[in-house]
């Protein structure tokens, strides 16, 4: 009970004190995290032997997914993002529908492109926030993290 305390309290200094750029790294991360969960889990159901209770698991790494790129949707920052921002909505709409059609027909094919998309925004913004020094506080362009 104290470890799974312990865990908890460190996970939210973490967020609390992360700069918006880590912020939006950790929210890719989690999005990957939840995406394997659901490719594991597709793997298991794909075998001889199906497990309905899996599907449910799946259509709930995948909504978390779904729910993290809404989050990042409705931080972006149009006005002082330009064009990027424009794209990264357009991208973020894009993994939202194919999320969706994913969790339907049960889709590995589309998890994983939406997966290794999100993998490589991870990485773009990880040397962004290296490079800028994101973590003095700066606002990354397009994006606004308020919490």
């Amino acid at each position: 009970m104290a470890y799974t305390n312990a865990i908890s309290s460190y996970r939210e200094t973490r967020v609390k004190t992360a700069s918006q750029g880590q912020l939006i790294i950790m929210l890719y991360e989690a999005a990957v995290k939840n995406l394997d969960g659901a490719l594991e889990l597709l793997a298991l159901n794909t075998g001889g032997t199906k497990n309905p209770a899996n599907i449910e698991r799946i259509s709930n790494s995948i909504l978390k997914v779904q729910e993290i790129i809404t989050e990042l949707t409705a931080s972006l920052d149009f006005e002082q993002g330009g064009d990027i921002a424009r794209n990264l909505f357009s991208l973020y709409t894009w993994f939202n529908r194919e999320l969706l059609e994913a969790n339907i027909h049960q889709d590995v094919r589309r998890i994983t492109a939406v997966r290794n998309q999100i993998n490589e925004l991870k990485s773009a913004w990880a040397e962004v926030v290296a490079k800028t020094g994101s973590e003095s506080g700066k606002v990354v362009a397009g994006v606004n993290i308020a919490g």
